[in-house]
């Protein structure tokens, strides 16, 4: 008995921690971090395949809802784009042996607001099952094609930047390091 009281008070839970995870979300992406090599490795491996599942995930869904591929795509490049100015706007402290970014709050809360009303419109469309009852298309009256443009704008521009963080980190770690001399 006592579990099944817990799955609403856990629901409710993390219903209530998503405006605390955005906000943590924007603190942590405007702060200034290390680039890891490692990490930059790991994220692109993961966004690649994460690309490479969303992209077919839309082609398939784009037998059901029209449009969800050309929205997508179009998305997805947008977010490359995005990931692209991101970096040259990117602030970069290059030192000895390591290399520190900061990047671009503006970008970075762009990106936040992105996902923070796709997550409002996500709510708001879960009461668009009603309109299937009046013949109109659910799938359309939900906005799939859009969200799915939010979600490959995202992947996109995140895919880009760390591309751009792995490329910028070999380029600094292959550079010679100027030695001091002793007498100095």
């Amino acid at each position: 008995m006592v579990p099944l009281l817990l799955v609403p008070v856990i629901v409710v839970a993390l219903i209530a921690l998503v405006p605390f995870s955005l906000v943590q979300r924007y603190r942590m992406g405007t702060s200034r971090q290390r680039a890891r090599g490692w990490l930059a490795s790991i994220n692109l491996v993961g966004l690649s395949l994460s690309a490479i599942v969303f992209l077919v995930s839309a082609a398939v869904t784009s037998v059901w809802v029209p449009r969800a591929l050309s929205y997508t795509l179009a998305g997805f490049a947008s977010g490359c784009a995005l990931g692209i100015v991101g970096l040259w706007l990117t602030r970069w402290e290059p030192a000895p042996g390591s290399l520190h970014y900061t990047p671009n709050r503006a970008l970075v809360l762009a990106i936040t607001l992105v996902v923070t009303a796709r997550l409002i419109y996500g709510w708001r469309g879960v009461h668009t099952w009603r309109v299937g009852v009046d013949g109109a298309s659910w799938f359309g009256a939900a906005g799939i094609p859009g969200s799915m443009a939010a979600g490959a704008v995202v992947l996109g521009y995140y895919l880009a930047y760390w591309i751009g963080v792995r490329r910028r980190l070999t380029r600094q770690m292959a550079a010679p390091v100027p030695r001091r001399s002793r007498f100095l």
